[in-house]
């Protein structure tokens, strides 16, 4: 596996910003049936790689992913690219002058594409994330379900729909419409509830030959497990494919980020040319 730190003007945000992309590459076992006449290695893959979008909490950063968790070794047991952007304290959405949204939906795949050996097709491209990386993962996913085979979303907080919206996705997409939905507040700043909301009156609106599945998971001694467990019943009411999963006495802690990630890179649907073949125990 090829870790690369790169940095690059982002045209969105106007300066510098840093990502942390992981490449499948051969391994040392592969170097060594090469040698015994067993095989061959090349640099050059056979197909463009899937790739996962892989976000961070707050007070992470690009690096942060990759120095808390295994996810380095279950990319190159999976053979899948996996990306890692700085998205600062910021939400994954316009903040000021920097319009992160912007920088997720759009720049950062058109700088991946054309820079490492990476698949454009929706099915090979899935987007995940923790905490504040969660509820960013949530927001694009929902915005624009037809780029995403997956969304996974760790321990996310943010907007939780009332009831009167669960009921009623009419007065969700109205509220879109004359902009009331900016005025929602539920123990979290308006302009986080309303690109949550926004982002599931999107997702109502898609075909659904577009939608991602969903996998969400929280552990139940986590503060945002109720927040968590709400925002699943509301996708699955709006007829979201939703796989739930959690872990007793693990709160917001990266044992459990760790062990959902790898779970994430199991559940996740494959049909690229390197779905099966893994490199497990080599």
């Amino acid at each position: 596996m090829a870790k690369i730190i790169c940095n690059f003007i982002s045209y969105s945000l106007r300066r510098t910003v840093d990502i942390t992309v992981v490449v499948p590459t051969p391994t040392i076992p592969d170097a060594g049936r090469m040698a015994r006449g067993e095989g061959e290695c090349r640099h050059t893959p056979k197909a463009p790689y899937p790739v996962l979008y892989l976000l961070h909490g707050m007070g992470n950063n690009h690096a942060t992913w990759n120095g808390y968790t295994n996810v380095e070794l279950y990319a190159e047991e999976r053979q899948i690219v996996v990306v890692c952007p700085s998205g600062e304290n910021k939400g994954y959405i316009p903040n000021g002058a920097d319009d992160f949204f912007r920088f997720i939906s759009e720049e950062l795949p058109d700088f991946i594409c054309g820079i490492f050996p990476v698949s454009k097709r929706p099915e090979d491209t899935y987007l995940a994330g923790l905490s504040m990386g969660g509820y960013g993962a949530l927001v694009h996913g929902l915005s624009h379900p037809e780029r995403f085979a997956a969304v996974g979303a760790f321990s996310a907080g943010g907007a939780i729909p009332s009831p009167e919206w669960i009921a009623k996705p009419d007065q969700l997409r109205q509220a879109v419409q004359d902009g009331s939905i900016f005025h929602q507040k539920d123990g979290v700043p308006v302009k986080y509830d309303a690109f949550a909301l926004k982002a599931a009156a999107d997702y109502l609106e898609s075909p659904a030959r577009a939608k991602p599945k969903f996998y969400l998971a929280c552990g139940d001694a986590d503060s945002v497990y109720e927040r968590a467990t709400k925002y699943r019943d509301f996708l699955r009411s709006v007829g979201a494919d939703v796989t739930w999963d959690e872990m007793q006495g693990l709160g917001h802690e990266w044992r459990f980020w760790d062990a959902e990630v790898e779970k994430f890179l199991d559940w996740i649907p494959r049909t690229d040319p390197y779905a099966k073949e893994e490199r497990r125990r080599v």
